[in-house]
């Protein structure tokens, strides 16, 4: 890996802290040569601190490590991406990330998705919420609907109509992520089954 230390006059590149498991950005520090040749040896992600002048692990005082999964460089070989999994929180304020975010996983869309389930099903009205109404009508109605949907799903897939197909699929992965919730479970959960089977 060529990094280029002398791009500024300080010897120092940018490191960008990602969780390697979640890939939510954690820190940015910065790495002179030595920094880098010691998170390398060590394994630990290691600074120059620019405050402290001098190498500095993150951890060494907290024992909130930062262990190394892997780095990468950019394409002006000037920016680290360095792959993390931490060992607690990230951020000397006692956060998460240094943006005081949770450092957890998520699923893009998906996740706004199950937001807005568990909202309808702790909030809303039966009458005015498709959701709300199956929650009411519990778990047989909302087992149903997934048995309905999976059929609907695989009756699709044997025709030539891929926009049916696809449609039927959002309504299937729709009305699980409603099973998921009346069972208790999330689709974090079910991906940490899948993680343990990979």
């Amino acid at each position: 890996m060529e990094i280029d230390f002398n791009k500024n006059s300080d010897g120092l590149v940018p490191a960008i802290i990602q969780d390697a498991l979640t890939k939510n950005v954690l820190m940015l520090g910065y790495m002179n040569a030595e920094a880098y040749q010691q998170t390398i040896e060590s394994k630990k992600v290691t600074f120059f601190s620019r405050t402290k002048n001098r190498l500095w692990t993150k951890g060494e005082e907290s024992g909130n490590f930062l262990n190394l999964v892997d780095i990468k460089l950019d394409c002006d070989n000037d920016t680290l991406l360095v792959s993390v999994a931490p060992v607690g929180p990230t951020c000397h304020k006692g956060t998460d990330t240094c943006w005081g975010e949770d450092n957890k996983t998520t699923f893009g869309f998906l996740s706004e998705l199950e937001s807005v389930i568990t909202d309808r099903k702790e909030n809303s009205d039966g009458k005015k919420s498709y959701v709300a109404s199956l929650f009411e009508d519990g778990m047989n109605k909302i087992a149903q609907k997934v048995g309905e949907e999976a059929v609907e799903v695989v009756i699709e897939a044997k025709d030539d109509n891929d926009d049916l197909f696809l449609n039927e699929s959002a309504d299937l992965l729709f009305h699980y992520l409603i099973l998921l919730q009346a069972k208790g479970f999330k689709l974090n959960d079910v991906v940490e089954v899948l993680k343990t089977r990979h």
